[in-house]
């Protein structure tokens, strides 16, 4: 039996360059399930995601899956595409399964927990404090340099990156330090700061946008206080969940992060097509 793909729209194809089409997965021209690949809208033409792909259940194990998502490859090949990325819920075990064997590589994951009633207390000698003004223009420089690498790390050009950590940075912090619902923090040790907290509650929960230890006072235990900094704050703010994204290379804070209780929630995995 022959595993296809059959389109089942039009190919969408911007001026920009973008493309997107949806396909179904034949047998023998029966159809057994759906993929919906299309390229990056922030990364742009160069990069493609997956954006579904739904066997049907009694075609499931059979390979089906497997076939199809290589005959995305060679679609997004054919767009010139240099790397294909999806995202994968945590409880989609068989799914990460086929993404590995087919050489996919974890870049980040989410990860999430449930907050309790109380909130954590930070160790003695540790407090938490608002970022001060003059603080916040050198930390948000260096926050948007660190998001525009990232950015362009994944194919965006340089022009791009910074296009886009000014829009993204605009938007989640209009107000600076001022901004409605967010926490821009400095956590002190017996007065000394050794670090800062970016946590902002949005209509899911709290959500931790960044968190960092001064590279003189890291292996002190400081990213743990700023974790339940966060926590505390969620909680006073009546948050039920608190989640964050991490990169599957940053081995510490997974570590942390895990002895904290968080528990991954989603994977986005990439392949780069030679």
């Amino acid at each position: 039996m022959t595993t296809t793909l059959r389109p089942t729209e039009p190919l969408q194809h911007t001026a920009e360059g973008h493309r997107a089409r949806r396909f179904a997965v034949c047998v023998n021209s029966r159809p057994v399930g759906t993929l919906h690949l299309a390229t990056h809208p922030v990364f742009g033409p160069s990069v493609a995601q997956i954006l579904d792909l739904r066997i049907e259940e009694p075609d499931r194990g059979r390979g089906r899956g497997t076939v199809a998502a290589l005959a995305a490859e060679e679609v997004a090949r054919a767009w010139n595409c240099r790397r294909l990325e999806l995202a994968v819920p945590a409880g989609e075990t068989a799914l990460l399964r086929l993404a590995g064997a087919l050489g996919y590589a974890e870049r980040n994951r989410n990860l999430a927990k449930p907050l309790p009633d109380r909130p954590p207390a930070l160790p003695a000698g540790s407090a938490g404090r608002g970022m001060t003004e003059a603080e916040y223009g050198p930390w948000l420089a260096k926050e948007k340099t660190r998001y525009e690498r990232g950015i362009a790390a994944r194919g965006a050009t340089a022009q791009d990156a910074r296009a886009r950590s000014e829009r993204d940075h605009a938007a989640l912090l209009p107000d600076g330090t001022g901004t409605p619902d967010v926490l821009l923090g400095v956590l002190e040790h017996e007065g000394q700061p050794v670090g800062t907290l970016w946590v902002a509650q949005r209509a899911d929960g709290a959500f931790v946008y960044d968190v960092e230890v001064a590279a003189e006072h890291r292996g002190r235990g400081h990213g743990r206080s700023l974790m339940l900094w966060a926590e505390a704050d969620a909680i006073a703010a009546g948050a039920a969940r608190i989640g964050l994204n991490v990169f599957a290379d940053n081995t510490a804070a997974l570590r942390l992060y895990a002895s904290l209780g968080y528990e991954p929630t989603r994977y986005h995995l990439y392949k780069q097509l030679l």
